[in-house]
């Protein structure tokens, strides 16, 4: 169990096409939230959800946004303005492929290096909803919020992110298929297969 690592779970989105709530739509008989959150409590027990309190204070501490409606960014910062610790695992709810051992692959390359985030660029993109951010990122988030930039992806300058390429990820053993994310019900009954 890492002590000097907090985890949050992104759980704040509209799940407009999703059509009902991700964080309580069911896979293999349990709620998306559930399994990050017990993903979540292996890693550290300094664990919270990012979203609602009206609806996810029975599961855990909440943070709400400070910029609402701002999209992941508003809640990364949150999370990293809200956080104890330099390094922070942010976890959407809908990513419930990711595993331990990816996070702790992850954690390992942020006490190897000073980046503010340390992020896979796999499945055709950049993953910036499962990775490691210190909390220096948050001063980025914070002036781009305030300029109503809320692509997270711009934020990511050569000199302060430590990008892990998807052959890397391959090498040790990770499929680009543990980024896949629950967006639609046609995704979850894939995911059901």
């Amino acid at each position: 169990m890492e002590t000097d690592v907090s985890a949050f779970i992104l759980a704040g989105g509209k799940s407009t096409r999703m059509g009902t709530d991700k964080a309580f739509v069911l896979l293999e008989g349990r709620t998306l939230l559930a399994r990050m959150l017990d993903l979540a409590r292996q890693l550290t027990s300094n664990v919270h959800i990012i979203g609602d309190p009206t609806k996810f204070a029975p599961f855990a501490p909440t943070i709400e946004d400070i910029f609402p409606g701002c999209g992941p960014l508003g809640g990364i910062h949150a999370a990293l303005r809200s956080s104890p610790t330099d390094l922070n695992a942010i976890l959407a709810v809908d990513v419930p492929f990711v595993s331990r051992a990816l996070l702790d692959y992850f954690i390992s390359r942020a006490k190897r290096c000073t980046a503010n985030v340390i992020l896979a660029r796999a499945a055709g993109g950049f993953q910036p909803l499962c990775a490691i951010y210190r909390r220096p990122f948050a001063d980025a988030a914070e002036d781009a919020l305030r300029a109503g930039h809320y692509k997270i992806d711009a934020l990511f300058a050569p000199t302060t992110t430590q990008v892990i390429e998807e052959a890397e990820l391959e090498a040790s053993g990770f499929s680009p298929r543990i980024f896949r994310n629950l967006n639609t019900p046609e995704e979850l009954a894939q995911a059901h297969q």
